[in-house]
């Protein structure tokens, strides 16, 4: 039956959860103060990666020994700015805790794999809907590691991967300069992953999502939700800064900004900004045919119409706090190194974006019903696999929604576990 549905968030999650609700036939109002698609946006600066292999949780066996050294390295991929350590600090205890046995490791992985096996396809499938196919590349992604005993260190990740039925093709010094000639011969083995893609314009794609949401009947809202208003349990009104909004049922997929509207919803979440950043480099002299990610600077080299995007780095701070662009010209150091050809520093003209992942301590989003009520839903907390995991965020909650069986275990994503 046709409802109402306020979907709260245009990022890659609100727009595909409200395709998926207008495709269902719902009447769709869309709330989002800014464009979608915008800079503002964590779907806009992504690594553009759209990779089955991300089902490795930040948090690992062993972590908690090298805390230290990573908060100290000033040129690392992991930072933290001390004066937002108050705050973070139960976030930063759950998430040591997620990652404290390879059993924990395991169960996340086989759980994010469920909701990133056929991300892949799951985005052709939508660019090719909304009349975009050029959006998704499927050429595969790369990682490359200066040796095999380094590639060796890594074995625990490769293992789960392995386990949760990702294939990859492993690639010698000589295969590896065929494909990349650019790349640096510091990099002698190779693992190429050919079921994974890439978004060629993330932030162009979300926005016209939205727009073909629009064409088929959803209305965008230019402000900003502040609660809901419930009466005996059930959803009556999404509430903004300019008034209520009437609704049978609404999705909280506001991102970073998510947190407020749960305990709105009787919840609570420990949510925290992975901040993370990109430089984007006009028109390179040299660099990756593939996207690529090295080993030793743990980024993504992704090349783009726009040039060639360089995106990586957690920097954990207040949303608030000012981007310290120190973390950019870091990932351009790497990038120097990565491809020699690419030119001295000064000759580069690089566009340069930071952002908020929204990320939970144990690596899961969070989808399914709010306690408040069951008219309002969860779908937010993607943290590093936002994009890959958008458009079957937005077919769970749409199944949801409709009473449907959405095909995989829900019940490792509820929020509940924050309780």
């Amino acid at each position: 039956m046709s409802q109402h549905v306020v979907v709260i968030g245009a990022g890659i999650v609100g727009a595909a959860t409200a395709w998926e609700l207008v495709a269902d036939g719902h009447q769709v109002t869309i709330i989002e103060p800014e464009l979608p698609g915008g800079r503002q946006a964590a779907s806009y600066g992504n690594g553009a990666w759209i990779s089955p292999a991300s089902i490795i949780p930040m948090s690992m066996p062993g972590l908690w020994r090298k805390v230290p050294g990573l908060m100290l390295d000033t040129n690392g991929p992991l930072t933290l700015r001390w004066a937002a350590l108050p705050a973070l600090a139960p976030w930063l205890l759950r998430f040591l805790a997620a990652g404290w046995t390879v059993r924990k490791v395991e169960e996340t992985a086989r759980v994010l794999a469920s909701i990133l096996r056929d991300g892949p396809e799951r985005h052709a499938v939508l660019a090719k809907e909304i009349g975009k196919p050029d959006y998704i590349s499927q050429t595969g992604l790369l990682y490359a590691y200066p040796d095999r005993k380094a590639f060796a260190d890594d074995a625990l990740a490769w293992r789960l991967r392995r386990e949760n039925g990702l294939r990859w093709v492993e690639l010698d010094a000589e295969e590896l300069r065929r494909r990349e000639p650019d790349l640096s011969s510091t990099y002698r083995f190779g693992a190429f992953v050919a079921e994974g893609a890439h978004c060629t314009d993330p932030g162009a794609y979300v926005a016209d999502i939205v727009d073909a949401a629009r064409q088929r009947g959803a209305v965008l809202r230019r402000t900003r939700a502040t609660g809901f208003a419930v009466a005996k349990g059930r959803l009556e009104a999404v509430t903004t800064d300019q008034g209520r909004i009437d609704c049978d049922r609404a999705v909280i997929c506001a991102g970073i900004h998510s947190k407020v509207l749960v305990h709105a919803a009787g919840d609570r979440v420990l949510l925290a900004s992975e901040r993370g950043y990109h430089g984007v480099i006009a028109s390179p002299a040299a660099g990756p045919r593939l996207p690529i990610m090295p080993s030793d600077g743990r980024m993504a080299n992704t090349p783009t119409p726009a040039g060639l995007r360089l995106s990586g780095q957690v920097e954990l701070a207040h949303v608030d706090a000012e981007p310290d662009w120190a973390r950019v010209e870091i990932l351009v150091r790497h990038a120097l190194a990565t491809y020699p050809a690419l030119g001295p520093r000064a000759s580069l003209t690089i566009d340069r974006w930071m952002g908020h992942r929204p990320s939970t301590p144990d690596g899961r989003p969070v989808i399914g019903v709010a306690s408040a009520s069951p008219d309002i839903f969860h779908a937010f907390g993607h943290g590093h696999v936002g994009l890959a995991s958008g458009p079957i965020t937005g077919r769970i909650v749409a199944d949801l929604i409709a009473g449907r069986d959405a095909g995989i275990d829900v019940r490792p994503f509820a929020i509940s576990r924050f309780a």
